[in-house]
This record gives C-alpha cells, structure tokens and sequence, in this order.
C-alpha cells in the first residue's frame, strides 16, 4: 500500500511542475470566463479543471474542449491548489493552456 500514495505525489509534483513551466513561458488563460473564450476561438490546446469546480460548469468546459478537439486534465487538487500550482494567491478553477512554451505538458497528455 505505500507505494501508491508515493506515485501519486510525484505525478502531483510532475504536473505542479510543468504548470510552473507553462506559465512561466508560455501563454494561459485562468478562470472560466476565459477559458470558454479560448475553447470558443479555438485557441486553447489543453484545459486542466479543479477537482471542486462545479458538476454543471465542469461538463460545459468538457463539451467545448469536445467541440474544440482540445484535451482536458483533470486536476487532483482543489481550485485552492492549483491557483498555488500556477503561481498565484488566488483561486483558480481551471487553466487553459494557449501555448504551452517550453514545457511538454501537451505531450505527456496525448
């Protein structure tokens, strides 16, 4: 049983880490205003959702990124966590990745 809890924090730090790259530099939409934005121009190549967004505002993100062919991340941690992941003081719902820089978080996604 100790080795399950040890994989999921280093995927946890993995992604912390490449969502650090990402938005250090490349280009991201946060929130959910602007993400709809980005999925409806089609700009945005990747969304990552927070575990506590809203079931009916969740399912609307998912079917855009369907209309969208863009692939979405199921973040494992609160909007809490992943404004703290993306370098802010804030909480964030979900991120949409425009371009993704130097990091690969595209690749390990497909």
């Amino acid at each position: 049983m100790a080795p399950a809890p040890k994989k999921t924090k280093k995927t946890v730090e993995s992604i912390n880490s490449k969502i650090q790259l990402v938005m250090k530099s490349g280009k991201t939409a946060l929130g959910y205003k602007t993400t709809i934005k980005a999925l409806r121009s089609g700009k945005a190549k990747m969304v990552m959702i927070s575990n506590n967004t809203p079931p009916l505002r969740k399912s609307e993100v998912e079917y855009y990124a369907m209309l969208a062919k863009c692939a979405v991340h199921h973040y494992s941690g609160s909007n809490s966590d992943l404004g703290t992941a993306c370098g802010k003081f804030f909480r964030v719902s979900m991120v949409s990745v425009i371009d993704s820089g130097d990091s690969d978080i595209l690749r390990q996604e497909e």
